[in-house]
């Protein structure tokens, strides 16, 4: 769903562009974009550091990226906190978009990354109708993956189909923590960013609206090894904000933005685990740009 099946591999010149505005950008974008999904060297500011990448993206592939390049420095990590070895990453088509750029950024600061983010599914939310198949299927993917990756920390990004009511989604956010504590894991909820709701969603809109409040608040209840992070300070609340770096369906991110999130989320990690995120331009000209999924909605 809301797919779109076309290769686009951006060219090295993109990638280089991208990588050297890295430094170069302002600290605050002056304007906003008027087609994110196609504008090359595109500027976003993350925290103190800001990414500029080609493009749009959603779908297929989501997981490992191979861009090996070294740690570098900001910000040192939580020394005291987790050891961050292994990161799982969890989701719909939006965190699959997300994943090429996440796993690069990861790999560059020494951590093993796995995604098993679903286009067109990837909840945990056993609601009414096809999205409780949808949330067996998801348990099933992570019991597997779980034994085999072993990861020190699953992280979820509420999805697009997390629908139920507030306390279906309670008690299965409850139940993805609880997954998660029994394969020694600490567990991050992340809020989905803003994304456009249209027709296929309109129906869900109030279940798409409770979904962070109910994931914050599982985050709280199990403070111990659960905690939840707001990418509204990443991406705003307005999908149609140049803020968002939506692509031109309004939901899923080109390269641009799922560097931009890849980016945030590593210094967010490093507030609570011990872990160094590698600077930026160790991995953002990496061979992810390339990656599948940003073809299927023809970003740059």
């Amino acid at each position: 769903m809301h797919s779109k099946h076309i290769d686009q591999t951006p060219s090295p010149a993109r990638q280089q562009t991208a990588a050297s505005a890295v430094s170069a950008a302002p600290a605050r974008r002056s304007r906003g974009l008027k087609n994110p999904a196609v504008s090359a060297g595109a500027l976003l500011v993350v925290g103190a550091s800001l990414l500029a990448l080609t493009g749009c993206g959603n779908s297929a592939s989501g997981s490992d990226s191979d861009d090996g390049a070294s740690a570098a420095a900001p910000p040192a990590g939580n020394k005291g906190g987790k050891h961050l070895s292994k990161l799982l990453w969890m989701g719909d088509s939006i965190a699959e978009a997300e994943a090429p750029a996440l796993g690069a950024a990861m790999k560059a600061g020494g951590v093993e990354f796995k995604s098993i983010a679903s286009a067109g599914g990837g909840t945990v939310v056993k609601g009414e109708g096809p999205t409780a198949t949808f949330a067996d299927d998801t348990f099933k993917s992570l019991a597997k993956a779980v034994g085999s990756f072993h990861p020190d920390v699953i992280a979820y990004q509420v999805t697009t189909y997390d629908w139920g009511t507030p306390a279906q989604q309670s008690s299965s956010y409850e139940h993805l923590a609880k997954v998660a504590k029994d394969a020694g894991a600490e567990l991050v909820l992340v809020s989905a960013p803003p994304f456009k709701i249209d027709e296929f969603y309109k129906d869900h809109e109030s279940a798409i609206k409770s979904a962070p409040k109910a994931a914050e608040e599982t985050a709280e209840k199990n403070a111990d090894q659960a905690r939840f992070l707001d990418a509204s300070a990443l991406w705003g609340t307005d999908s149609a904000a140049a803020k968002a770096q939506r692509s031109k369906d309004g939901i899923h991110s080109c390269q641009q933005g799922s560097a931009a999130f890849a980016n945030w989320l590593g210094q967010e990690l490093s507030k609570n685990y011990s872990f160094t995120p590698a600077a930026a331009d160790q991995w953002a000209k990496g061979s992810w740009t390339g990656d599948k999924v940003y073809g299927q909605l023809k970003c740059g």
